[in-house]
Formats: C-alpha cells, sequence, structure tokens
C-alpha cells in the first residue's frame, strides 16, 4: 500500500468511527431514563496515555514499539461508553475497541459491571499484489463481552475478579479468546510529601484457542497531589504457557488524567 492510499484508507475509517462514536455518545446522553438517581448528571472524562511500549487489554500481547492511548468514558453513573483509542507513535492506527458497559450493582462497596464491544485490529502484513510483495493494512474485527466485579475491602484496599471472551469474526488471527484475572488495588500509598503510590497486582489464565497458559502482572502508579500526570511501570510475566508471545512484556508511560460533569438540561 502507497503512503498516498494509506493515508486515504486512515481518513476513510476515521472518518466512520467519528461518525459511529458521535452517534452512540448523542444516543448515550439522551437516554434519561437508565437510572432516576442519576438526576440528569452525565460525566465526560478519560485518560491519554504515552508510553515506550503499548500494552494490549490482554497484557500479554503489544505493539512492540511507542503507542500513544485515547481511553474515553461517557456516560453516568450506571450506563457508560468507554472507546479505547490506541495509535503507534506514528500516528498509524492499532487498535479501535468501542465499549458499552452497564453497572448491574452499583453499591459503595461492591460493583458489578456487564459490557460488550465491537473491535478493530488494524495490522500491517506483506502480501502479494500483481505479482510484487506489498505491505498492506489489513483490520481483524471482533466481538468480545466482559463480566466485571471489584468489592472495596477498605478506601485503600480493593479486589475483584475480571472474565473477557472474545471471538474474531473472519477466518484471520486467533478465533476464540477466554480471559480470566483476579486483580487487586492498593492505592494512596504514602510516600515523600505529597508523593503517592497505586500498586495493582493481578494474576490471570488466558486461552487462546488451542493454547492456555498463567500470568503475574503489576502496574505501580506515581501520583503528586491534584497534579493530572502520573508516571507508571508496568510487567507482565509469563509463568506457564504455551500461548504465542513474549515470557516478559514491560512499559514505562505518562498518563494525563481528565474529567468534567455536566447536567442534562
Amino acid at each position: 500500500m502507497s503512503l498516498c492510499n494509506f493515508h486515504s484508507f486512515s481518513a476513510k475509517a476515521g472518518k466512520k468511527i467519528l461518525f459511529l462514536l458521535t452517534g452512540l455518545f448523542l444516543v448515550l446522553i439522551s437516554n434519561s431514563g437508565v437510572n432516576a438517581q442519576e438526576a440528569g448528571k452525565r460525566q465526560l472524562g478519560g485518560m491519554i496515555t504515552a508510553t515506550n511500549n503499548g500494552v494490549s487489554i490482554i497484557p500479554s500481547f503489544s505493539l512492540g514499539r511507542p503507542a500513544v492511548f485515547f481511553d474515553l468514558t461517557m456516560g453516568g453513573e450506571r450506563l457508560s461508553f468507554d472507546p479505547m483509542l490506541r495509535f503507534a507513535m506514528d500516528g498509524k492506527p492499532w487498535a479501535f475497541v468501542l465499549w458499552g458497559r452497564y453497572k448491574l450493582i452499583n453499591k459503595d462497596r461492591f460493583t458489578f459491571t456487564v459490557g460488550g464491544h465491537p473491535a478493530f485490529i488494524f495490522q500491517e502484513t506483506e502480501m502479494m499484489v500483481n505479482g510484487k510483495k506489498e505491505i498492506m493494512m489489513v483490520t481483524n474485527r471482533y466481538l468480545a463481552g466482559e463480566l466485571n466485579s471489584n468489592y472495596k475491602l477498605s478506601d485503600r484496599v480493593s479486589m475483584g475478579i475480571y472474565y473477557l471472551r472474545g471471538t474474531a469474526i473472519q477466518a484471520l488471527g486467533p478465533q476464540n479468546t477466554n480471559f480470566l484475572a483476579f486483580n487487586t488495588q492498593i492505592s494512596n500509598i504514602g510516600l515523600i510529601s505529597d508523593f503517592k503510590l497505586r500498586i495493582n497486582p493481578q494474576v490471570f489464565f488466558l486461552k487462546v484457542d488451542a493454547d492456555s497458559g498463567y500470568y503475574l502482572n503489576s502496574a505501580f502508579t506515581f501520583s503528586k497531589g491534584d497534579f493530572p500526570v502520573n508516571f507508571q511501570a508496568f510487567f507482565n510475566q509469563k509463568i506457564n504457557s504455551t500461548v504465542p508471545g513474549d515470557d516478559l512484556v514491560w512499559n514505562l508511560g505518562l498518563l494525563y488524567n481528565f474529567s468534567t460533569t455536566f447536567s442534562k438540561k
């Protein structure tokens, strides 16, 4: 694919994604009957991440080069639309994951969320075109659903169980993925001055078609007061697995958090 054709492809794909995001967002904010306790309040926020190595939702997989993530959330206390847009640092798309989520249980200490998404994973592949080898951008499409529970043991410690099931819509690439994780969060660990540390250890089981395995990972996030930019170090270590991939996946990243709340008139 030539550079011109690639830009044309990206522009067309971008317009379609933008149209879809706008349409889903308008539907979301116009739905005032989902939860009477919300009283018309909606939230728009998210996180922008710049990292030396883009790591997937399933952290045993990575892009293998610098990336930027746009993880957004739009909605109320129960229903939200959470698109995840991920790009390599050179601007090429990596993954568009369009989450829709609903909190079935939303208590002070316990939440249980169900969600689903279509996903578009972009990949450069060598293909034969008119007898010549060309690098082409192909799109693998997936559908997935999730179950996510979280229980707060205290104001600083919580734990949960997360399950993700993904299915490919095309014959290319992995067809069925099952991801089951047990995770913990320990937050507001005091360091020097007003610096804080948050630790998110996780163990998980992964099955991709006929291959499976166990992994351990953790994220270490450093923050300073109300400053919106955090620093994070992450690693994922294979324990015992036949799933293709690196034994150790790690990255460093800068995270910018933003959020605003508005009311529907």
